[in-house]
């Protein structure tokens, strides 16, 4: 028999320099509690250069590396952990595809972006590395609650 669904897996979202100047944060979180994910961990932040590094680090050896982590010190970033079946996956599916002129309308990039290198957000891309992202991002931990209409979300 199949393990039961995990409706607590757990992603990291960040809006990039850009989203968070363009006013989209809202929309952003509006898009994941509308789908029916539950927010355990926000804030605004501003990183150092070393802290974008850990977070890009499988990307050190690319040219465009050097020019990424400049724009992702350009202006503040706001950082959100979300929770629910599929996080990962899925989270992934709403941004888009990393460049947004290939990704469809209907998702985070297709609707509000058309540069790879101003492309609005971030998400994990497999749960290993969302649990990494959200322990660099938040080494306070997220929240646990229980949404009220968690019976109306899940089987």
């Amino acid at each position: 028999m199949a393990p039961p669904p995990n409706i607590h897996e757990r992603t990291y979202i960040m809006a990039k320099p850009d989203g968070v100047d363009r006013g989209l944060i809202g929309e952003i979180i509006t898009r994941f509690e509308k789908r029916g994910f539950k927010l355990i961990a926000a804030k605004l932040a501003l990183p150092t250069k070393q802290h974008l590094e850990d977070h890009y680090g499988d990307l050190k050896d690319k040219p465009f590396f050097p020019g990424l982590i400049t724009y992702m010190q350009s202006g503040p970033v706001f950082c959100m952990v979300f929770e629910g079946l599929d996080a990962v996956k899925t989270g992934r599916a709403m941004l888009g595809a990393t460049n947004p002129l290939t990704s469809q309308p209907g998702t985070i990039r297709g609707d509000y972006a058309l540069a790879v290198g101003r492309n609005i957000c971030h998400g994990s891309d497999s749960v290993e590395n969302a649990e990494k992202e959200i322990k660099l991002w938040f080494p306070e931990g997220t929240l646990q609650y229980q949404l009220s209409q968690a019976s109306m979300i899940y089987e």
